[in-house]
């Protein structure tokens, strides 16, 4: 995260294979194994739509992962392909932020939200789970995010 200007690329290029490849090249080896009838979903970030200034690094590598749920959902059919995006989720991954700062963010995006409130881990695996069991839905990013992309 950070300004472009400031964003150090070896730490782009880690967050890329840190989570942009780990998903493909999961999806990859599990090809030859995965049935006919079978789902994959990615897991995103509500980054890649939004245009928060110092998020172009996340948005970058979400992206990415956005772009290949269509295409992957009619090249691998009759699989199906789609991916959950995430919003403010209270997770380990905002253990690196200092406590206030990130009960600052967590107030921010709460008042945000029109649900009133970030995520939960559950939140997503609700999200995850119906993907999966939804034998109608393929090429979908299913946005979770409380509303929050619906204010500026």
């Amino acid at each position: 995260m950070g300004p472009l200007a400031d964003l150090d690329l070896n730490d782009l290029r880690a967050g890329f294979e840190g989570k942009f490849w780990p998903q493909t090249v999961a999806l990859k080896q599990a090809l030859p194994l995965l049935s006919a009838s079978g789902s994959v979903t990615f897991i995103t970030a509500g980054s890649s739509g939004a245009a928060y200034p110092g998020t172009a690094g996340l948005a970058a590598i979400n992206g990415a992962l956005d772009a290949m749920v269509p295409v992957l959902a009619v090249e691998l059919a009759p699989r199906r392909v789609n991916a959950v995006s995430p919003g403010v989720i209270d997770t380990p991954w905002w253990d690196t932020f200092a406590a206030p700062a990130r009960d600052a963010v967590f107030a921010r995006f709460a008042a945000q939200a029109p649900v009133g409130r970030i995520g939960q881990a559950s939140d997503i695996a609700d999200a995850v789970r119906f993907l999966i069991e939804n034998t109608f839905t393929t090429g979908n990013i299913l946005k979770v995010d409380g509303g929050a992309r619906l204010r500026p």
